[in-house]
């Protein structure tokens, strides 16, 4: 039975945190989720930042959840990356940890320059 949990848990991480990435990458584009985007970078963000504080800067408490189950199930040397990770299952190659997290810092923040400007200056059509 617990082996049964934890891989549900895993497929449940495995889908939900790559939406969200993806979600937090593209969410802005959507006039109906402009709101919950913002809201979710600025989440993200704050795990990242503030939880990372104590954590290490980067922080994802998502990632470290899912990383739990995956040690429980087996899993070894996993990169500290989730993007690593995904990119690593994904084509079976591990990127450069460096350019992998200054490539997500990127991209997070151009999304959330992306949120800010659909939120609080593109006016809604008449």
């Amino acid at each position: 039975m617990e082996t049964f949990f934890l891989r549900f848990l895993n497929y449940f991480f495995f889908s939900f945190h790559t939406a969200l990435i993806l979600f937090n990458l593209l969410g802005w584009l959507f006039p109906k989720t402009k709101k919950l985007h913002l809201i979710s970078l600025l989440i993200t963000l704050f795990s990242w930042g503030v939880l990372g504080i104590w954590k290490g800067f980067g922080y994802c408490f998502l990632t470290d959840w899912h990383y739990w189950v995956l040690r429980k199930l087996g899993e070894k040397n996993m990169p500290s990356s989730y993007i690593s990770f995904l990119t690593e299952k994904f084509t079976g190659w591990l990127p450069d940890e460096v350019m992998v997290n200054a490539l997500t810092l990127a991209l997070t923040l151009l999304a959330l320059l992306c949120a800010i400007w659909v939120n609080f200056f593109v006016k809604k059509p008449e």
